[in-house]
C-alpha cells in the first residue's frame, strides 16, 4: 500500500515537474535573449531583473551606455535565463556619410608569409626550419619589443649570423623561436626568410560623430588584416582625409570598391578595432561632414521598410540614397543585424549597390539614425548587412 502511495506520489512530483519544465521552456522562448531600452525604462526593467540586478547594470556605464548580462525570470524572483540588456541614454549624434583613411600599427609585427633564402646554389629557409607559421606576431627580438618591420630588419640584418630569439604570439600562446641568419646570395645581407609587415591601410565611411568630445565611429565591423584574416591588434593608428577619385561598380560575383587618394595631414587618432567597427578621436572633423544631429534608435524601433543611406561617391558631398531594411534580427548579438538593399536608381547607376569603402555608411529611417552598412553580398551587390547602432555604440569602449 505504501509503495502505491509513493508511486502515486512519485508520478504525480514527475508531472507537476514536466508541467513546470514545459513552462519554464514557453517563457524562455518569450524572453529574448538581448534587450535594449532607454535609460527611461529603468522601472520596467526592476520588474523582470529585480532591483539589484538594475542597481547592478547602472554601476557598468561606459560614457552613455549600460551594458550587462542579468537573470531574467518571473517576478524578477524566479530565474528562467540569462540576457543581454543594454540601456542607452538618449544621445543625439552627427551622420557621417564621409569617406576617411585609416592606418593602424599592429601589436607587433605580423608573419604573412615564410619564404627561402638564396645560399650560393642552395635555397634555405631559416624560419621555417625553425618553426615559423603565417600569422604569427612577432613580439619581441633578443627580449627587445619590436612594433615595426624595419626594426626587425635591421637587427636581422646585423645579427652576423648569430641565433637570435624571436618572441612569437601564435593564437593564445606565446612562443620563444630560434633563428639563424643566413647570407643572402642576392645582396650579401643576412636574412631568415621571414616575409612580415607592420601596418593596415584602407579606406572607409564615418559612420557617426559625437559632437561633445568628437568622438567617431566608422565601417561597422573591424579592420582585419589582408593576409590572415585575423582583426588586426592596434597599438596606434592615424586618421586622414581621403578624396574619392573614382568608382569601380560592383556586379555579381565582383565586388565593387570607392577609390580615393589620402591626404596628408593627420586629423585624428584611432583608439579602438573590434568587430563592430573602429572607434577614434577627431582632432578635426574630416571634409563634407554636416553639424546636424539626428536622435538615435534602438533595434526595437526599426521597421521593416524604406530607409535612407547617407555616403559619398564622388567630389559632390554626402548623397541621401533611398534603401530597403529587411530581415531585422532583433536578437542581432553581431553584426550582421538586418539586410539593406539599394533601390535608389542613381546610387545604383553610380555603384551598382553596396562597394567596399562604403562599410560605415550611416542609415536613417523615420529622422532616426538606426546602424550602418556592414557587408556587401557578392552575388548581389544591391544587397548587403547592416549593424544596430546600438552595438557600435556599446563597443565604442
Amino acid at each position: 500500500m505504501r509503495a502505491k502511495k509513493l508511486k502515486k506520489l512519485s508520478s504525480a512530483v514527475l508531472s507537476l515537474l514536466c508541467a513546470a519544465a514545459v513552462f519554464v521552456g514557453i517563457c524562455d522562448a518569450a524572453i529574448p535573449d538581448r534587450i535594449a531600452a532607454r535609460a527611461g525604462d529603468m522601472a520596467a526593467l526592476s520588474e523582470v531583473f529585480g532591483d539589484e540586478a538594475v542597481a547592478a547594470l547602472a554601476s557598468e556605464r561606459n560614457g552613455n551606455i549600460f551594458r550587462k548580462s542579468c537573470s531574467a525570470g518571473l517576478f524578477g524572483v524566479i530565474p528562467i535565463k540569462s540576457v543581454d540588456v543594454t540601456v542607452i541614454d538618449d544621445v543625439n549624434l552627427i551622420p557621417g556619410g564621409v569617406p576617411f583613411g585609416v592606418k593602424l600599427y599592429s601589436n607587433g609585427v605580423v608573419v604573412v608569409g615564410v619564404g627561402d633564402v638564396t645560399c650560393g646554389t642552395n635555397s634555405v629557409s631559416p624560419a621555417r626550419d625553425a618553426g615559423f607559421m603565417e600569422r604569427d606576431i612577432i613580439r619581441a627580438l633578443n627580449g627587445k619589443a619590436v612594433s615595426e618591420a624595419a626594426e626587425i630588419s635591421e637587427l636581422v640584418s646585423a645579427s652576423e649570423g648569430k641565433p637570435i630569439e624571436f618572441t612569437v604570439k601564435r593564437g593564445d600562446k606565446e612562443l620563444t623561436i630560434n633563428v639563424t641568419p643566413v647570407i643572402s646570395s642576392s645582396d650579401g645581407k643576412y636574412k631568415t626568410g621571414l616575409l612580415i609587415r607592420d601596418s593596415t591601410a584602407g579606406i572607409g565611411t564615418v559612420t557617426y560623430i559625437d559632437p561633445e568630445i568628437g568622438s567617431f565611429a566608422g565601417l561597422g565591423h573591424g579592420i582585419c588584416d589582408t593576409d590572415t584574416g585575423e582583426l588586426v591588434e592596434l597599438t596606434r593608428g592615424t586618421v586622414v582625409n581621403v578624396a574619392i577619385s573614382d568608382v569601380v561598380k560592383g556586379q555579381p560575383g565582383i565586388p565593387g570598391e570607392l577609390k580615393g587618394y589620402f591626404s596628408s595631414g593627420k586629423i585624428g587618432t584611432i583608439f579602438g578595432n573590434n568587430d563592430c567597427g573602429v572607434y577614434g578621436i577627431f582632432s578635426e572633423y574630416p571634409s563634407g561632414v554636416g553639424n546636424e544631429c539626428l536622435p538615435i534608435a534602438l533595434s526595437s524601433e526599426i521597421k521593416e521598410g524604406e530607409a535612407e543611406l547617407w555616403c559619398t561617391t564622388d567630389g559632390g558631398g554626402v548623397g541621401k540614397y533611398k534603401v530597403n531594411i529587411s530581415n531585422i534580427d532583433h536578437s542581432g548579438r553581431n553584426v550582421k543585424n538586418f539586410v539593406v538593399t539599394v533601390t535608389d536608381p542613381t546610387l545604383l547607376e553610380c555603384t551598382g549597390g553596396i562597394v567596399q569603402g562604403m562599410s560605415g555608411s550611416p542609415l536613417i529611417q523615420n529622422g532616426k539614425l538606426i546602424g550602418a552598412v556592414t557587408h556587401v553580398l557578392i552575388n548581389d551587390p544591391t544587397k548587403g548587412y547592416g549593424i544596430f547602432i546600438e552595438n557600435m555604440l556599446a563597443s565604442a569602449g
